[in-house]
């Protein structure tokens, strides 16, 4: 019995850049979201900070990813700075400044 190799017709991994970048926009926005409700906004900080961090170590994998992580966990953390978005500039360097390239 002669076994064939096993070929698949699946599609390489297409380009990730536009996707992080939906996806980072989203992020800066629920973010920001905060000053829809002044004083319970700088609250649900305490919950958002954490779980941002853990996004952008996610989502950008290296030294850029965890450095975006504790900045933004500190960001996220400090009132009245939710408008730096953290997310977007860390796609900026990750795709643009660093060559594009990303974790493709």
């Amino acid at each position: 019995m002669i076994q064939e190799p096993i070929s698949s017709n699946t599609p390489p991994l297409k380009n990730n850049k536009s996707s992080m970048l939906i996806l980072s926009l989203l992020f800066d926005a629920i973010g920001m979201l905060t000053y829809l409700v002044p004083v319970f906004g700088e609250i649900t900080d305490v919950f958002w900070a954490p779980i941002s961090a853990i996004l952008l170590i996610f989502m950008f994998k290296g030294t850029a990813g965890k450095l975006a992580g504790v900045f933004g966990l500190i960001e996220e953390l400090l009132p009245f700075v939710d408008v730096i978005p953290t997310f977007t500039i860390t796609w900026f360097y990750t795709y643009v400044i660093k060559g594009g390239r990303g974790q493709e």
